[in-house]
């Protein structure tokens, strides 16, 4: 019997995934979202291989145990998944929860040479220093060894963008990474909407956007909004719980 704790992080992932599934920031049946259960970090939900987003219910997600085994059998999750959440929940303490997307405007970033969210508009002044860069694509992440790459290269930064990739966001919990993935796809939707003017971007200079970081984490709304969601699902998707 899984405990009263488990099944409310089951909830609040699935919500994650239909949220995500809304906004359009899945891709196929690709794409993963996971949440510790332990502290070591080496328990952990995950979406099965081969859902959609849009149709995942809280007692679809696995729970991987320490060996990689799925509690109560049943087939693993996707490799890349496996590999890349394994390592950075063990690796990372506070990646409690990890959310690893192509969405569209993020990934569009990604592809540039040298991309990177710049400081002109405010959503993008909450991420300021707060994002690593691998600008080294590796392939997939088949491995242990790449999933400790990847794990290195975040460092102790919230957001990773992935260099011919996507990105991935670290939370202390489901709220505040989804929070984190909505305004990181917003700010860089800002920016590339503002580049594709051909004219050049006007940069918020680097003090001013450390004080507005600052001002921006000390109003954390993160519960408020994730919680709206919830509201939303619960009266519009409520299978989604189940």
């Amino acid at each position: 019997m899984e405990s009263d704790e488990i099944q409310r992080l089951r909830v609040e992932l699935a919500a994650a995934f239909r949220w995500a599934a809304r906004l359009g920031f899945h891709e196929g049946v690709c794409n993963h979202f996971s949440v510790a259960v332990s502290d070591a970090g080496d328990r952990f939900l995950v979406n099965p291989h081969g859902m959609h987003f849009s149709e995942i219910r809280a007692s679809d997600l696995l729970l991987v145990e320490p060996d990689g085994s799925v509690a109560g059998g049943g087939e693993p999750p996707e490799p890349t998944a496996f590999f890349i959440h394994s390592r950075l929940h063990r690796g990372v303490p506070q990646a409690r929860c990890i959310l690893h997307t192509h969405m569209p405007h993020a990934t569009a970033l990604t592809s540039l040479e040298g991309g990177r969210l710049e400081p002109v508009n405010q959503n993008a002044l909450r991420f300021y220093d707060r994002i690593a860069y691998d600008d080294d694509y590796n392939g997939l992440a088949l491995d242990e060894e790449e999933g400790d790459r990847i794990c290195g290269a975040l460092g102790n930064r919230q957001v990773m963008f992935m260099a011919n990739h996507g990105v991935t966001v670290i939370g202390h919990s489901v709220a505040f990474a989804f929070d984190t993935m909505y305004y990181l796809e917003r700010a860089c939707r800002n920016q590339v909407l503002a580049m594709s003017t051909g004219r050049p971007l006007k940069r918020v200079p680097d003090d001013l956007a450390r004080k507005v970081a600052l001002q921006i984490a000390g109003e954390d709304n993160s519960d408020r909004h994730f919680a709206a969601l919830l509201r939303i699902l619960d009266r519009e998707e409520p299978d989604y719980a189940s």
